[in-house]
């Protein structure tokens, strides 16, 4: 059985981890479970390019930039148009063949504002590091974060955000949320949404389930990436980071569980259609 994945890159040619880290899980998912993928990358913002609705499965990255000012553009309205046609597949009972797409970072801030589901905003500071990513209830049920601690670790990587809730919207079209932004006690200031089970077959993540401890070390080193954090968030927190790093066991174990959970779920699926 050949597992047909379409991989949506959403960086727009800038250089960055996520893109290796996409394909670091699905190499050694095949390996291990002994199912051989065929994956595909579609350059959707630099070449508007997207797949057919041939694909099993659909993993949509991060990116950079504003989920606001692509809306009505080329590009984004091919990759609706994509995510449109999936639905229709889903929602049909007589179709079998269920499409299921994970969305990471920029692409879950355009998938809530597809839905509207929240307020789309601009940080008041770049988030970047390691956090702790605390579930809601629906979180301590949700089978992709089965053995993970709560909170867990994971790399936040972004300069917007997915505020207020729309709770109405939410419950009408079935999604969950489940996870928020750590409490912050001494800052006036909204969590912002980290994980949403849109439906049976959507599943998104504010932060980069696919990033590890190499990748994640790597990108810190970098002297415009350092020089970045020490502006923002000061030197120590920088240093802290890096320390975190040396105990890589909580990445790991993220990025070991989520996005192949969600895959064992897809195929698990398909064998049995």
């Amino acid at each position: 059985m050949s597992i047909k994945i379409a991989i949506l890159d959403l960086y727009d040619g800038h250089p960055n981890q996520g893109m290796r880290g996409i394909q670091d899980i699905l190499q050694r998912y095949s390996l291990r479970n002994r199912i051989p993928f065929v994956y595909q990358i579609f350059e959707v913002r630099t070449k508007n390019e997207v797949p057919s609705t041939d694909f099993d499965i659909y993993i949509s990255s991060g990116g950079p930039g504003s989920p606001l000012e692509s809306e009505g553009s080329d590009w984004e309205n091919s990759y609706f148009h994509l995510i449109r046609e999936l639905e229709y597949i889903n929602d049909d009972p007589q179709r079998t063949d269920k499409k299921y797409v994970f969305f990471i970072c920029h692409s879950f801030q355009l998938i809530c504002r597809k839905y509207n589901l929240g307020k789309i905003s601009k940080r008041k500071s770049t988030s970047f590091g390691i956090f702790p990513i605390p579930r809601t209830t629906n979180g301590q049920f949700e089978e992709l974060f089965t053995g993970l601690a709560d909170p867990f670790y994971a790399v936040d990587s972004r300069d917007w955000q997915v505020i207020k809730p729309n709770e109405a919207q939410i419950e009408a079209i079935g999604a969950k949320v489940l996870a928020l932004e750590k409490e912050r006690p001494h800052v006036p200031l909204e969590r912002c949404l980290m994980a949403i089970r849109f439906s049976d077959y959507f599943f998104g993540t504010q932060f980069h389930p696919e990033a590890d401890p190499v990748g994640m070390k790597e990108h810190l080193l970098s002297e415009d990436k350092k020089n970045q954090i020490i502006e923002v968030h000061g030197e120590e927190k920088y240093w802290e980071m890096l320390q975190f790093l040396d105990d890589p066991e909580k990445l790991e174990r993220t990025q070991n569980q989520i996005i192949p959970a969600f895959l064992d779920q897809a195929i698990h699926a398909m064998q049995e259609a």
